[in-house]
């Protein structure tokens, strides 16, 4: 049986339509939208289209800047064309209370690469007296098999 928050209707995405390992979608267009419910005044909001979704995400300031330093850009005509997670983060809150919600991130492998891009190159270190041994490379952390993305 479908959990009451599947059960309600959404012409834009909920947190339940991304689950916590999240999907990787392809940023279509920015818009501004109505997203008032039937009947009431006019509300509108910005909303993000994906290639591979029907429904739009309705963009809080949190997933503005998000979306903004996983794609350098911050002008949203420039975002089309880019790949993002949409997850369900439980810790998001609203009016002060944790209600879960969406969030955005980069795909795996795709920040440190943005990060690596956009640092300054420092100056090589000076060579280790032959007596003592080369310090060891800090292990890289592991990515889960899980989650391609």
């Amino acid at each position: 049986m479908p959990h009451i928050d599947q059960m309600k209707k959404s012409n834009f995405l909920k947190k339940e339509d991304c689950g916590v390992t999240g999907i990787l979608v392809t940023i279509k267009e920015v818009a501004e939208e109505n997203v008032a419910k039937e009947g009431a005044p006019e509300e509108l909001k910005w909303c993000c289209y994906f290639r591979e979704c029907d429904k739009p995400l309705v963009l809080n300031s949190t997933n503005i800047q998000l979306t903004a330093a996983i794609t350098g850009k911050q002008h949203t005509e420039d975002w089309p064309g880019y790949k993002v997670v949409l997850y369900n983060d439980p810790t998001v809150t609203y009016a002060g209370k944790i209600m879960g919600g969406i969030r955005v991130r980069a795909p795996r492998g795709q920040a440190a690469k943005a990060n690596a891009t956009q640092a300054a190159p420092s100056p090589a270190p000076a060579p280790a007296p032959a007596t003592q041994p080369a310090p060891a490379a800090p292990a890289a952390e592991p990515e889960s098999d899980d989650v391609p993305f």
